[in-house]
């Protein structure tokens, strides 16, 4: 019977086994739990085919979708002082920060670009919710700054998308300070004439919030987006009241006049593009003369060969190679 387990055996495993299938083929919505094929939910802009739930999308994915024929340039950000506390919870901040990086790809929680969209330069800068929970530092604080010089010194408009947990608590009172340095910022738009729009995506929360994200001279937001400085929790546990249905919702503040637009990311183009030629004095664009953006088309997930170690991977491991 040699023959059966040594050699009938393996191969039979090697044509079924889970292990030759590539893990991120599908995802699961954070709304309603359907299982998303990955290049049907890339081609909707990672928005649930099933019930239009927006979930998280990267600053790179974004600007590909937004500039025309998703070219774009990137913005140089000063750098600022790494670790200026010397910060250790857990772990140290510069470990964090490690992590965060390996995690994203990217450099920091916010990417600074410019080109054109629908004919028009602008500057855009996104943050990246997935870098850190795209807390701002000092390093958000410089590229909202760079963003703000370099629209003002080309005399184009300002498209911020934010998506933020908050101020960088390993940066302490430092990145408290980002909060006036970017509304001087913004103001210096302002006096410039210049144009800011800001697009509030899933969470924008804390001293973003209560900072250059409520500063737009348009305000539109994705459906669903929570929208606060302190959670829901927090205030139903302060005021021991319960809060009306729909809360600091996107829906809710444009119901009560915080917001312009709540605009579906399919569309939110479209809507950049007439705000923007609009505000600028342009003429109203013609669809048919509009370059079109880049589509997402994901590369196709490497097969995963399983590993000796991997069933003994702690939970604790899996927590710091996938977050900040």
């Amino acid at each position: 019977m040699n023959w059966i387990t040594n050699y009938v055996r393996p191969r039979i495993n090697s044509l079924f086994s889970r292990r030759e299938v590539p893990e991120n083929l599908w995802r699961k919505c954070d709304e309603c739990g359907s299982m998303l094929f990955h290049r049907e939910l890339a081609d909707n802009l990672n928005v649930c085919t099933n019930c239009g739930h927006h979930m998280p999308i990267t600053p790179r994915e974004r600007f590909k979708t937004l500039f025309d024929n998703g070219v774009y340039s990137e913005v140089k950000v000063p750098e600022p002082v790494a670790d200026p506390l010397h910060f250790r919870d857990q772990k140290r901040y510069p470990d964090r920060m490690k992590a965060a990086q390996r995690a994203t790809g990217e450099k920091e929680a916010m990417l600074i670009a410019e080109g054109e969209v629908g004919r028009t330069p602008v500057v855009s800068a996104a943050q990246d919710f997935s870098f850190m929970g795209g807390s701002m530092g000092m390093y958000v604080g410089n590229a909202i700054i760079a963003a703000c010089e370099r629209a003002v010194k080309l005399g184009r408009p300002l498209v911020l998308f934010s998506a933020a947990g908050g101020a960088r608590m390993q940066e302490g009172i430092l990145s408290l300070m980002q909060m006036p340095r970017t509304t001087v910022a913004v103001q210096m738009l302002r006096e410039a004439g210049l144009p800011y729009i800001v697009v509030l995506t899933h969470p924008t929360t804390g001293g973003v919030t209560a900072s250059y994200a409520m500063l737009g001279d348009v305000q539109i937001a994705e459906p669903n987006a929570l929208i606060c400085f302190a959670g829901p929790r927090v205030i139903e546990q302060t005021i021991r009241e319960k809060l009306p249905e729909g809360f600091q919702r996107a829906e809710y503040l444009l119901d009560h006049g915080m917001l312009d637009r709540v605009t579906h990311r399919k569309d939110m183009r479209d809507e950049l593009i007439t705000i923007l030629r609009m505000l600028m004095h342009q003429p109203p664009a013609v669809r048919g003369d509009l370059p079109p953006p880049e589509p997402l088309t994901p590369a196709e997930p490497e097969p995963r060969q399983a590993e000796a170690g991997d069933a003994s991977e702690t939970a604790g491991e899996k927590t710091d190679r996938g977050t900040g």
